[in-house]
């Protein structure tokens, strides 16, 4: 089978749909346990990961498979090794409490290099998809439409987005960060799922997003959605983003993202990304 990314997303498109199915059958109906604080693990991530490794292997049986739930290994890839990093529940705390703002997150990398990617919103019925060099799309009711980020060019025109930590400490640099920006932008918004953000960047619906910690499963699909949407992502120091350590700023333009990279470039100890 092909290996082109627009091939890949094929499978990265009917695996997060697979993956949505489990969510829809299991809301309101599911069980939860606490795997750490602020941090619940339910049935429903579960199933969803199995359909979603399921899709994969089917079709891509020897690939590696990364995935938040069970063994997951952050381990980098060989160079031209072929990737699959999923989160099959993006925003589970959402889910628990029955706020319907949560995401199934299929992307897949070779070495360093993303391929394709694509994030399910099953309560909206949006899938949000890119491949390398093929642009990016959000498909709605049957419709593709292609995704362009916004012409937002400085803090004072944008609306933000934030990944807040589960467990959030009085002194975390997270809350720092909202003080200095909240003044500064038309406004900032946390719903609890990093994927989703990247992709509403992505689509137009926010202008620019950071996380100071966060898992490569959170953000394998959305980073490139981004950066194939016309959008700038780099690390949080300004370095070239590196998906197995995840820190990054993004933002629609340029201008704008060197405003936001700057104002953010602080010293800032480790934190735990969103449930």
């Amino acid at each position: 089978m092909s290996d082109s990314p627009a091939a890949l997303l094929e499978i990265a498109i009917e695996a997060a749909r697979r993956g949505g199915v489990e969510l829809v059958q299991r809301a309101g109906r599911f069980e939860a346990r606490l795997k750490g604080a602020f941090d619940f693990v339910t049935d429903a991530d579960e199933a969803s990961q199995h359909a979603i490794e399921a899709v994969i292997r089917r079709s891509r049986p020897d690939d590696v498979f990364v995935g938040e739930e069970g063994e997951a290994s952050e381990r980098r890839p060989d160079e031209g090794e072929l990737a699959w990093v999923a989160d099959p529940l993006d925003g589970t705390m959402n889910f628990v409490h029955g706020f319907p703002c949560y995401a199934v997150s299929v992307g897949v990398t070779r070495g360093d290099r993303l391929q394709a990617g694509a994030i399910y919103d099953p309560n909206r019925d949006e899938l949000f998809a890119a491949s390398l060099r093929g642009g990016a799309f959000l498909e709605h009711a049957g419709t593709r439409r292609p995704m362009r980020v916004t012409a937002s060019r400085s803090i004072d025109q944008a609306m933000l987005a934030m990944s807040l930590p589960a467990n959030v400490a009085e002194n975390s640099p997270d809350l720092l960060d909202f003080v200095r920006l909240a003044p500064r932008c038309q406004a900032v918004r946390r719903i609890g799922s990093a994927a989703l953000n990247l992709a509403y960047l992505a689509c137009g619906r926010i202008d620019g997003h950071w996380a100071r910690e966060i898992k490569p499963w959170d953000v394998a699909a959305g980073v490139l959605l981004v950066t194939e949407a016309g959008g700038e992502v780099c690390a949080s120091d300004g370095g070239a983003f590196d998906l197995w350590k995840a820190d990054f700023v993004a933002a629609s333009t340029p201008a704008l993202h060197a405003e936001l990279l700057a104002a953010l470039t602080v010293a800032a100890p480790q934190s735990q990304p969103d449930a």
